[in-house]
């Protein structure tokens, strides 16, 4: 499974994109509108942060199709390449998706909760469908039960486009959409850090540091290969 991390704070994607093995930043309206300030410019920090061969996604703020339309081609024009339009599924957002992927634009069909959107997404042209998992388990459906559908769908269709798992809770969540077969997950840097956080590994590299300055003192194996 790629992952991507799903924030717009700077000192977040700098951290993330030089530790971990991140493919991306997703963002949205909601994400955007806590940074505040010139957008526009920070939305080209991002891109300058995380390079160019990394994928970074952003939402559409209108919401009528001409003029999706148009924030779309704005929008990359802005970013330039390997830049994903996130377009939520509606019926103008269908049409949209549609047309931009008919004309070569990457469209991220965001703001799914049902396997039919996805399929629609798909059939319209879609590179990603962007399932919210935990919002459908906070209204008590089954978030990864309705994700493992989708995958199934797309599998049959025949059709390229991926899922890209969104709106996580918790670690287990990511781990189970993997299993289900999702290609993308796009998390929060809270999630992504209890992706490889565990007490287990905390304690047993104590343990190694221990070990090894009781053995050699504060000597480290490089200091003794060097001074060999």
């Amino acid at each position: 499974m790629r992952l991507i991390l799903d924030t717009a704070n700077l000192a977040d994607i700098r951290y993330f994109n030089d530790y971990f093995p991140i493919c991306g930043v997703t963002t949205n309206p909601t994400i955007l509108s806590r940074e505040g300030g010139d957008i526009v410019s920070h939305l080209e920090k991002i891109r300058e942060m995380i390079g160019a061969d990394k994928e970074l996604h952003v939402q559409v703020t209108e919401t009528e199709y001409e003029r999706m339309e148009a924030e779309a081609e704005a929008i990359v024009s802005l970013l330039g390449k390997n830049t994903f339009v996130k377009i939520p599924a509606t019926p103008d957002g269908m049409r949209a998706t549609r047309e931009l992927s008919a004309r070569g634009f990457g469209i991220t069909v965001t703001a799914v909760l049902s396997a039919s959107q996805a399929m629609l997404a798909a059939e319209a042209g879609a590179a990603y469908v962007a399932p919210y998992v935990s919002r459908l388990e906070n209204i008590g459906a089954d978030g990864v039960g309705c994700v493992r559908d989708m995958a199934r769908i797309l599998a049959a269709s025949g059709r390229r486009t991926e899922i890209l798992a969104a709106s996580f809770k918790t670690a287990r969540e990511v781990l189970e959409c993997a299993l289900v077969g999702v290609q993308v997950a796009t998390v929060s840097s809270d999630v992504m850090k209890n992706l490889l956080r565990h007490t287990t590994t905390d304690t047993s590299v104590t343990g190694f540091a221990a070990d090894w300055k009781g053995a050699f003192g504060d000597s480290t194996l490089l200091e003794l290969i060097k001074n060999r």
